[in-house]
C-alpha cells in the first residue's frame, strides 16, 4: 500500500469539495456560516478507520476497493450516497 500516493491524492480531495471553505447555512431567523464535518481516516499498519466505524482489515474486499478508489484519484464509492459532493 503507497501511504504517500493515499495521502497525496486525500489531500487533492478534499481541496475539490473545498475544504476550509464556509457554506451557508439557512436558519429560522436568517443564515450562518458552516464548515462541512470532516469525515476522518485512519491509516494503521494493517487495516483502517473510516469515521467511527470499525476496524478494518486491508485483506477485506471493501476496504480494499475504498483504498482502490483513493488512489486512483476518486472518493470512495462507498461514501457516495451519503455523501454526493464528496466529503
Amino acid at each position: 500500500i503507497d501511504f504517500d500516493l493515499i495521502l497525496e491524492n486525500i489531500k487533492d480531495l478534499n481541496s475539490l469539495v473545498g475544504e476550509g471553505i464556509s457554506q451557508i447555512e439557512h436558519t429560522p431567523r436568517g443564515a450562518r456560516l458552516r464548515r462541512p464535518e470532516p469525515l476522518p481516516l485512519t491509516l494503521y499498519q494493517n487495516g483502517i478507520v473510516v469515521g467511527s466505524g470499525a476496524f478494518r482489515p486491508y485483506q477485506h474486499p471493501a476496504t480494499q476497493q475504498c483504498l482502490q478508489d483513493i488512489m486512483d484519484g476518486y472518493f470512495p464509492s462507498e461514501l457516495q450516497p451519503r455523501y454526493p459532493d464528496g466529503v
